[in-house]
């Protein structure tokens, strides 16, 4: 983990009620509407916050290309809170085989990077909208970003995260008895030189479903929430914590615009 030298943190702050409602509500497709309706939040770096609380996978997926075909020169970055309801993706990489057993929770093929994954509710999932671009970041610079800013997000919360080599993502770091289990997921799709998906961290989730796929395209790869860990928060939670941590480290990049 690099260091930087910034100003401390605000605490993590929480959904406002008004937020907290379109979450229990998320089933409805027309709610991921209503959320994107709501005033986004200002965080440093000129990006804006939206957290859209429990949506279907696909409903997400379909916005997040429809903001990125749309967005120009002049359209703020933002960064999209989510849960998802249960749901394996397979990125551009992934191997059909590497579903060992659905149980039965939809398998849709995503446009993003990577192999299979599973979301579900207990899950922060941070869509990350960047023009990389216009910020004059390579591919490898932003993923590295987005790994720091998991990283640090689990600092926060007295956590190690580490990198592991040839295996994209976050797993946990020692002392930690669960050392070297997948923490964080990450998978990014680029379009003219901007970026959708984003990571996810599991903070506390049925990890079952993990069981029912080679997770990132590793056979018996070990999956591990906060909650088994003794971390207790909630998902919108970590997500604003990522998201602030992630756009410290926007402001703090040279090539900022």
């Amino acid at each position: 983990m690099d260091a930087i030298i910034r100003p401390q943190p605000a605490p993590c702050e929480t959904s406002p009620p008004e937020v907290a409602e379109f979450a229990r509500c998320g089933a409805d497709p027309s709610s991921l509407d209503l959320a994107l309706e709501l005033p986004a939040q200002d965080l440093p770096g000129g990006i804006l916050l939206r957290n859209l609380g429990l949506q279907p996978y696909q409903h997400a997926w379909d916005a997040m290309r429809a903001f990125t075909a749309a967005r120009d020169a002049s359209t703020p970055d933002e960064i999209w809170l989510v849960e998802h309801w249960p749901v394996y993706t397979l990125g551009q990489a992934g191997k059909p085989e590497h579903v060992l057993n659905a149980r039965g929770i939809p398998v849709v093929r995503s446009d993003r990077g990577g192999q299979v994954t599973y979301h579900g509710p207990g899950q922060a999932v941070a869509y990350v909208l960047l023009d990389i671009r216009r910020r004059h970041w390579m591919v490898r610079e932003t993923v590295t970003r987005l790994e720091d800013a998991v990283i640090r997000t689990l600092a926060r919360l007295g956590v190690v995260g580490v990198r592991r080599p040839g295996a994209p993502g976050i797993y946990l770091g020692a002392p930690h008895t669960r050392a070297g289990a997948k923490i964080s997921a990450l998978g990014l799709k680029v379009r003219n030189g901007c970026t959708y998906h984003g990571v996810a961290i599991n903070v506390d989730m049925d990890l079952a479903p993990f069981t029912g796929i080679n997770p990132c395209g590793y056979a018996g790869l070990d999956t591990v929430d906060l909650a088994g860990i003794g971390v207790h928060t909630r998902a919108d939670a970590v997500g604003m914590c990522f998201a602030t941590e992630l756009a410290m480290l926007a402001a703090a990049s040279p090539n900022r615009r």
